[in-house]
Protein backbone atom coordinates (compact mmCIF):
# COMPACT_ATOMS: atom_id res chain seq x y z
CA UNK A 1 0.00 0.00 0.00
CA UNK A 2 1.28 3.47 -0.87
CA UNK A 3 1.92 5.99 1.88
CA UNK A 4 -1.04 8.15 2.85
CA UNK A 5 -0.52 11.66 1.54
CA UNK A 6 -2.81 14.55 0.75
CA UNK A 7 -2.14 18.05 -0.56
CA UNK A 8 -4.04 20.30 1.81
CA UNK A 9 -6.12 22.84 -0.10
CA UNK A 10 -6.62 26.49 0.97
CA UNK A 11 -4.52 25.79 4.08
CA UNK A 12 -3.48 29.34 5.00
CA UNK A 13 -6.90 30.77 4.17
CA UNK A 14 -8.80 28.26 6.31
CA UNK A 15 -6.42 28.49 9.27
CA UNK A 16 -6.71 32.29 9.20
CA UNK A 17 -10.50 32.02 8.96
CA UNK A 18 -10.66 29.82 12.08
CA UNK A 19 -9.24 32.73 14.10
CA UNK A 20 -7.59 30.25 16.47
CA UNK A 21 -7.42 30.89 20.22
CA UNK A 22 -4.38 29.22 21.86
CA UNK A 23 -6.56 27.75 24.63
CA UNK A 24 -9.48 26.83 22.39
CA UNK A 25 -11.08 23.51 21.49
CA UNK A 26 -11.08 22.74 17.75
CA UNK A 27 -12.48 19.92 15.63
CA UNK A 28 -11.10 18.74 12.30
CA UNK A 29 -14.02 16.67 11.00
CA UNK A 30 -12.16 15.42 7.93
CA UNK A 31 -8.61 14.60 9.00
CA UNK A 32 -7.34 13.34 5.65
CA UNK A 33 -3.56 13.63 5.80
CA UNK A 34 -3.66 15.88 8.85
CA UNK A 35 -2.60 19.08 7.12
CA UNK A 36 -5.18 21.33 8.75
CA UNK A 37 -4.84 19.56 12.09
CA UNK A 38 -1.08 20.07 12.14
CA UNK A 39 -1.40 23.82 11.60
CA UNK A 40 -4.13 24.10 14.24
CA UNK A 41 -1.98 22.26 16.79
CA UNK A 42 0.99 24.56 16.10
CA UNK A 43 -1.17 27.46 17.27
CA UNK A 44 -2.56 25.84 20.43
CA UNK A 45 -1.13 26.40 23.91
CA UNK A 46 -3.35 24.69 26.43
CA UNK A 47 -6.04 24.08 23.85
CA UNK A 48 -7.13 20.79 22.28
CA UNK A 49 -7.78 19.33 18.85
CA UNK A 50 -10.33 16.60 18.12
CA UNK A 51 -9.79 14.87 14.78
CA UNK A 52 -12.39 12.71 13.00
CA UNK A 53 -12.16 10.61 9.84
CA UNK A 54 -13.92 7.54 8.43
CA UNK A 55 -10.78 6.16 6.81
CA UNK A 56 -8.56 3.92 8.92
CA UNK A 57 -5.58 4.79 6.70
CA UNK A 58 -6.10 8.49 7.43
CA UNK A 59 -6.31 7.76 11.15
CA UNK A 60 -3.07 5.77 11.07
CA UNK A 61 -1.18 8.36 9.03
CA UNK A 62 -2.42 11.35 11.03
CA UNK A 63 -1.48 9.85 14.40
CA UNK A 64 2.06 9.43 13.09
CA UNK A 65 2.20 12.91 11.57
CA UNK A 66 0.97 14.59 14.76
CA UNK A 67 3.04 12.52 17.20
CA UNK A 68 5.06 15.55 18.34
CA UNK A 69 1.82 16.98 19.76
CA UNK A 70 0.86 13.86 21.69
CA UNK A 71 -1.40 14.72 24.60
CA UNK A 72 -2.92 17.71 22.81
CA UNK A 73 -5.30 15.87 20.52
CA UNK A 74 -7.81 13.05 20.24
CA UNK A 75 -8.36 11.08 17.02
CA UNK A 76 -11.60 9.17 16.41
CA UNK A 77 -12.55 6.96 13.47
CA UNK A 78 -16.08 8.00 12.58
CA UNK A 79 -18.16 10.18 10.27
CA UNK A 80 -18.36 13.89 11.09
CA UNK A 81 -22.14 13.51 11.29
CA UNK A 82 -21.42 12.02 14.75
CA UNK A 83 -19.35 15.03 15.84
CA UNK A 84 -21.64 16.26 18.61
CA UNK A 85 -21.72 12.84 20.29
CA UNK A 86 -17.96 12.42 19.94
CA UNK A 87 -17.19 15.83 21.47
CA UNK A 88 -19.60 15.21 24.33
CA UNK A 89 -18.14 11.76 25.01
CA UNK A 90 -14.67 13.30 25.24
CA UNK A 91 -15.96 15.61 27.96
CA UNK A 92 -16.39 18.88 26.09
CA UNK A 93 -19.44 21.09 25.67
CA UNK A 94 -19.02 23.71 23.00
CA UNK A 95 -15.98 24.18 20.75
CA UNK A 96 -14.22 27.26 19.35
CA UNK A 97 -13.88 26.12 15.76
CA UNK A 98 -14.70 23.35 13.29
CA UNK A 99 -12.91 22.56 10.02
CA UNK A 100 -14.27 20.42 7.17
CA UNK A 101 -12.30 19.67 3.99
CA UNK A 102 -14.81 17.69 1.94
CA UNK A 103 -14.31 15.33 -0.96
CA UNK A 104 -11.85 12.55 -1.60
CA UNK A 105 -8.20 12.70 -0.51
CA UNK A 106 -5.21 12.43 -2.84
CA UNK A 107 -4.33 9.11 -1.23
CA UNK A 108 -7.77 7.65 -1.84
CA UNK A 109 -7.62 8.69 -5.49
CA UNK A 110 -4.11 7.34 -6.02
CA UNK A 111 -4.53 4.05 -4.11
CA UNK A 112 -5.88 1.69 -6.81
CA UNK A 113 -7.44 -0.78 -4.38
CA UNK A 114 -9.89 1.89 -3.17
CA UNK A 115 -11.56 2.15 -6.59
CA UNK A 116 -12.10 5.92 -6.48
CA UNK A 117 -10.24 6.73 -9.68
CA UNK A 118 -11.15 6.07 -13.30
CA UNK A 119 -7.40 6.20 -14.02
CA UNK A 120 -6.75 2.79 -12.43
CA UNK A 121 -8.43 0.34 -14.87
CA UNK A 122 -7.98 -2.87 -12.86
CA UNK A 123 -9.28 -1.50 -9.54
CA UNK A 124 -12.35 -2.92 -7.83
CA UNK A 125 -15.53 -0.83 -7.89
CA UNK A 126 -15.37 0.07 -4.21
CA UNK A 127 -15.26 3.83 -3.41
CA UNK A 128 -15.96 3.44 0.33
CA UNK A 129 -14.28 5.98 2.60
CA UNK A 130 -15.19 3.71 5.51
CA UNK A 131 -14.39 0.18 4.40
CA UNK A 132 -16.42 -1.21 7.27
CA UNK A 133 -19.70 -0.29 5.59
CA UNK A 134 -21.53 -2.65 3.22
CA UNK A 135 -22.58 -0.45 0.30
CA UNK A 136 -20.03 -0.21 -2.53
CA UNK A 137 -20.04 1.27 -6.02
CA UNK A 138 -20.16 -2.29 -7.38
CA UNK A 139 -23.47 -2.89 -5.59
CA UNK A 140 -25.01 0.28 -7.02
CA UNK A 141 -23.78 -0.36 -10.58
CA UNK A 142 -24.99 -3.96 -10.65
CA UNK A 143 -28.16 -3.89 -8.56
CA UNK A 144 -29.84 -0.50 -8.96
CA UNK A 145 -32.52 -0.20 -11.68
CA UNK A 146 -31.35 1.69 -14.78
CA UNK A 147 -33.87 4.45 -14.11
CA UNK A 148 -32.39 5.08 -10.64
CA UNK A 149 -28.85 5.04 -12.03
CA UNK A 150 -29.86 7.66 -14.60
CA UNK A 151 -31.23 9.94 -11.88
CA UNK A 152 -28.07 9.45 -9.79
CA UNK A 153 -25.72 10.26 -12.66
CA UNK A 154 -27.79 13.26 -13.70
CA UNK A 155 -28.33 14.80 -10.25
CA UNK A 156 -25.01 14.08 -8.55
CA UNK A 157 -22.73 13.94 -11.58
CA UNK A 158 -24.55 16.41 -13.82
CA UNK A 159 -23.92 13.86 -16.58
CA UNK A 160 -25.48 14.84 -19.91
CA UNK A 161 -25.67 11.25 -21.17
CA UNK A 162 -26.94 9.73 -17.92
CA UNK A 163 -29.75 7.70 -19.51
CA UNK A 164 -27.59 6.26 -22.30
CA UNK A 165 -24.91 5.24 -19.81
CA UNK A 166 -27.42 3.71 -17.40
CA UNK A 167 -29.10 1.55 -20.02
CA UNK A 168 -25.73 0.44 -21.38
CA UNK A 169 -24.79 -0.63 -17.84
CA UNK A 170 -28.07 -2.55 -17.55
CA UNK A 171 -27.37 -4.38 -20.82
CA UNK A 172 -23.76 -5.22 -19.96
CA UNK A 173 -24.41 -6.46 -16.42
CA UNK A 174 -27.04 -8.88 -17.76
CA UNK A 175 -24.16 -10.74 -19.42
CA UNK A 176 -21.75 -10.59 -16.46
CA UNK A 177 -21.32 -8.58 -13.26
CA UNK A 178 -19.38 -5.32 -13.59
CA UNK A 179 -16.62 -5.47 -10.98
CA UNK A 180 -13.76 -3.22 -12.12
CA UNK A 181 -13.28 0.47 -12.84
CA UNK A 182 -11.83 -0.44 -16.22
CA UNK A 183 -14.93 -2.24 -17.42
CA UNK A 184 -17.17 0.57 -16.20
CA UNK A 185 -14.92 3.02 -18.06
CA UNK A 186 -15.39 1.04 -21.28
CA UNK A 187 -19.18 1.02 -20.90
CA UNK A 188 -19.30 4.76 -20.21
CA UNK A 189 -17.02 5.59 -23.13
CA UNK A 190 -19.06 3.38 -25.45
CA UNK A 191 -22.25 5.19 -24.44
CA UNK A 192 -21.09 8.71 -25.29
CA UNK A 193 -21.07 10.09 -28.85
CA UNK A 194 -17.60 10.33 -30.40
CA UNK A 195 -17.91 14.08 -30.85
CA UNK A 196 -18.61 14.57 -27.13
CA UNK A 197 -15.63 12.37 -26.19
CA UNK A 198 -13.27 14.90 -27.74
CA UNK A 199 -14.16 17.60 -25.21
CA UNK A 200 -14.89 17.91 -21.47
CA UNK A 201 -12.15 15.79 -19.95
CA UNK A 202 -12.32 12.10 -19.04
CA UNK A 203 -15.70 10.57 -19.98
CA UNK A 204 -16.02 8.73 -16.65
CA UNK A 205 -15.37 11.72 -14.38
CA UNK A 206 -19.01 12.62 -13.67
CA UNK A 207 -20.29 9.07 -13.23
CA UNK A 208 -17.48 8.17 -10.82
CA UNK A 209 -18.13 11.32 -8.80
CA UNK A 210 -21.84 10.54 -8.57
CA UNK A 211 -21.14 6.98 -7.42
CA UNK A 212 -18.67 8.15 -4.77
CA UNK A 213 -21.11 10.72 -3.40
CA UNK A 214 -23.88 8.12 -3.14
CA UNK A 215 -21.73 5.37 -1.64
CA UNK A 216 -20.58 7.69 1.14
CA UNK A 217 -23.87 9.62 1.57
CA UNK A 218 -21.81 12.79 1.23
CA UNK A 219 -24.58 15.27 0.48
CA UNK A 220 -27.01 13.86 3.04
CA UNK A 221 -24.36 13.87 5.77
CA UNK A 222 -23.41 17.47 4.99
CA UNK A 223 -27.01 18.65 4.80
CA UNK A 224 -27.87 17.02 8.13
CA UNK A 225 -24.75 18.20 10.00
CA UNK A 226 -24.24 21.93 9.43
CA UNK A 227 -26.97 23.16 11.80
CA UNK A 228 -25.68 20.91 14.58
CA UNK A 229 -22.10 22.07 14.08
CA UNK A 230 -23.14 25.72 14.29
CA UNK A 231 -24.99 24.93 17.53
CA UNK A 232 -21.77 23.38 18.89
CA UNK A 233 -19.81 26.62 18.51
CA UNK A 234 -18.94 28.94 21.35
CA UNK A 235 -19.68 32.63 20.86
CA UNK A 236 -17.31 33.94 18.14
CA UNK A 237 -16.51 30.35 17.11
CA UNK A 238 -15.98 29.65 13.40
CA UNK A 239 -17.16 26.88 11.08
CA UNK A 240 -14.98 26.59 7.95
CA UNK A 241 -16.04 24.29 5.11
CA UNK A 242 -14.11 23.57 1.91
CA UNK A 243 -16.19 22.05 -0.89
CA UNK A 244 -15.23 20.63 -4.30
CA UNK A 245 -18.65 20.16 -5.90
CA UNK A 246 -21.35 22.65 -6.86
CA UNK A 247 -24.04 20.73 -4.95
CA UNK A 248 -21.92 20.72 -1.77
CA UNK A 249 -21.22 24.42 -2.11
CA UNK A 250 -24.90 25.18 -2.61
CA UNK A 251 -25.82 23.28 0.56
CA UNK A 252 -23.21 25.16 2.59
CA UNK A 253 -24.15 28.55 1.13
CA UNK A 254 -27.89 28.11 1.70
CA UNK A 255 -27.54 26.61 5.19
CA UNK A 256 -25.20 29.38 6.32
CA UNK A 257 -27.66 32.00 5.05
CA UNK A 258 -30.55 30.27 6.79
CA UNK A 259 -28.66 30.30 10.10
CA UNK A 260 -27.84 33.99 9.66
CA UNK A 261 -31.39 34.93 8.77
CA UNK A 262 -33.82 32.19 9.85
CA UNK A 263 -36.92 34.40 10.01
CA UNK A 264 -39.88 32.97 8.07
CA UNK A 265 -42.28 35.87 8.65
CA UNK A 266 -43.94 37.51 5.63
CA UNK A 267 -41.82 40.39 4.36
CA UNK A 268 -44.59 42.91 4.90
CA UNK A 269 -44.73 42.31 8.67
CA UNK A 270 -43.13 45.24 10.55
CA UNK A 271 -41.64 42.96 13.26
CA UNK A 272 -40.62 39.31 13.46
CA UNK A 273 -43.19 37.10 15.16
CA UNK A 274 -41.87 33.65 14.22
CA UNK A 275 -39.35 33.73 17.07
CA UNK A 276 -36.46 32.32 15.04
CA UNK A 277 -33.20 33.94 16.09
CA UNK A 278 -30.07 34.43 14.05
CA UNK A 279 -27.16 32.23 15.13
CA UNK A 280 -24.43 34.36 13.65
CA UNK A 281 -22.93 35.87 10.53
CA UNK A 282 -21.68 34.55 7.20
CA UNK A 283 -18.06 35.73 7.03
CA UNK A 284 -17.63 34.91 3.33
CA UNK A 285 -20.21 36.65 1.15
CA UNK A 286 -18.33 35.14 -1.77
CA UNK A 287 -16.36 31.89 -1.41
CA UNK A 288 -12.60 31.99 -1.00
CA UNK A 289 -10.91 30.15 -3.89
CA UNK A 290 -7.29 29.04 -4.49
CA UNK A 291 -4.86 31.53 -6.00
CA UNK A 292 -2.77 30.96 -9.11
CA UNK A 293 0.26 29.83 -7.11
CA UNK A 294 -1.69 27.09 -5.34
CA UNK A 295 -3.31 25.94 -8.58
CA UNK A 296 0.13 25.58 -10.13
CA UNK A 297 1.20 23.37 -7.22
CA UNK A 298 -1.99 21.35 -7.03
CA UNK A 299 -4.36 21.07 -10.00
CA UNK A 300 -6.87 19.16 -7.84
CA UNK A 301 -7.54 22.41 -5.95
CA UNK A 302 -9.23 23.94 -9.01
CA UNK A 303 -12.82 23.48 -7.84
CA UNK A 304 -12.20 24.20 -4.12
CA UNK A 305 -14.33 26.82 -2.36
CA UNK A 306 -14.08 27.90 1.27
CA UNK A 307 -17.05 29.35 3.14
CA UNK A 308 -16.99 30.52 6.77
CA UNK A 309 -19.67 31.08 9.40
CA UNK A 310 -19.11 32.99 12.68
CA UNK A 311 -21.26 32.13 15.69
CA UNK A 312 -22.63 35.19 17.48
CA UNK A 313 -24.81 35.18 20.59
CA UNK A 314 -28.18 36.93 20.64
CA UNK A 315 -26.58 39.80 22.57
CA UNK A 316 -24.00 40.35 19.86
CA UNK A 317 -26.44 40.37 16.97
Amino acid sequence: MIEFSHKTVLLDESIDALNIRPDGIYVDGTLGGGGHSLEILKRLHGGRLIGIDQDEDAIRATKERLKDFKGSFDVVQSNFENMAQIVKKLGYGHVNGIMLDLGVSSFQIDEASRGFSYMNPDAPLDMRMNRGQELTAETIVNEWPAEELAVLFKEYGEERYAKRISYSIEKERAASRITTTGRLNEIIEGSIPQKALRTGGHPSKRVFMALRIEVNRELDVLKNSIDTMIDMLEDEGRLCIITFHSLEDRIVKQTFRKNENPCICPKDLPVCVCGRRSKGRVVTRHPIIPGEEELERNSRAKSAKLRVFRRVSDKGI
